[in-house]
């Protein structure tokens, strides 16, 4: 019986290895294109991808696109046009550690520093002293209050907020539910490195799709983009550093959630209602009481997660009636 088992062993052993050192999946056409089209700017030593297109001749109107958890820049291509007609520049970019921006480890990733690399872009853009509307998702809206809290402080060299729209994102950590495998990886301990290194397409494609309605759900090779965009540069490997930003939440609610509560210019949130991770009526609910002033737009009832992609023209529209609302 002790022959067997060391059998079994010894076989294990070099096929584990062979599937941890699996290559990442080849780049589709299309997300080939999203990155040759883009460009990379450097913060403090650290590459950052990001798109700039022009739109709008003659418009003075930016719109900046902040990105959700655990995916891209390229959640917004579905829109991307459509944008362009309304504005003069459509700027988006990878947060570090995220789709083609380098993916540091060890590193302690922060809401904070990424707020910075947003400022840095515009910097480096030379946008730093224009009115920048923010349009954003998941992940990014809290990088977005965290500009705006910032923008409140009216300390020079920060972000001049026109206007802010938020999507389905965990803005207030009372009524945000989290996945299964985002609780055990944002915890850290001894788990955190063995999942993120057994993690492969399978688990990140089944953990993915019930976040999206059931009627709009990605094909394999729309999963695959995601994928290839977090498995570039051992993307896998900082899932769990990422994901501190739960805990992020909960430790500056009051800065965060405060910022919002205060907003003086003009917000709006694009909500898809069947989501599970800010689910409906909690979510609305305590939105609605805790930022009166905002205007919402509530999608079909099958949308859920990811309402640009699920409902990219339903999504256009509603963000094109708050921007031309004032």
């Amino acid at each position: 019986m002790r022959e067997w088992w060391v059998q079994v062993g010894l076989l294990a052993v070099p096929l584990l290895a062979a599937y941890l050192h699996i290559p990442p999946p080849q780049l589709s056409p299309a997300l080939h294109s999203w990155k040759s089209s883009g460009k990379f700017f450097t913060y403090k030593g650290l590459r950052i991808f990001y798109q700039d297109s022009v739109g709008v001749v003659g418009s003075p109107e930016i719109v900046v696109l902040l990105h959700g958890f655990p995916t891209s820049s390229y959640d917004w291509y579905k829109i991307w046009e459509g944008l362009t007609l309304r504005f003069h520049r459509v700027i988006a970019l990878d947060f570090l550690g995220f789709g083609f921006s380098d993916k540091p480890r060890p590193h302690h990733y922060s809401i904070f520093e990424q707020a910075s690399i947003v400022e840095a872009l515009l910097r480096h853009l030379g946008l730093q002293n224009r009115r920048i509307n923010l349009l954003s998702h998941d992940y990014g809206d809290t990088v977005a209050q965290e500009l705006l809290y910032r923008f409140k402080q009216n300390r020079s060299g920060r972000l001049t907020i026109k206007s802010l729209c938020l999507s389905n994102g965990g803005i207030f950590p009372e009524t945000h539910r989290p996945l299964l495998l985002q609780k055990l990886l944002k915890d850290g301990g001894v788990l955190s490195p063995i999942l993120t290194r057994l993690m492969n397409f399978f688990v990140f494609s089944r953990g993915l799709t019930p976040v999206f309605g059931p009627y709009t759900r990605p094909s394999e090779s729309e999963l695959w983009d995601m994928w290839a965009g977090i498995r570039n540069n051992d993307g896998n490997l900082v899932i769990d550093s990422l994901l501190q930003y739960i805990n992020q939440r909960k430790k500056f609610r009051r800065r965060w959630v405060g910022a919002l509560a205060s907003v003086t210019i003009p917000i709006h949130f694009i909500y898809g209602p069947l989501d599970p991770v800010n689910p409906y009526p909690e979510f609305l609910e305590l939105y609605r009481k805790t930022l009166p002033r905002s205007t919402v737009s509530i999608l079909d009832d099958h949308i859920s997660h990811y309402p640009q992609l699920e409902d990219p023209m339903g999504f256009l529209n509603a963000y094109m009636g708050f921007i031309n609302s004032f």
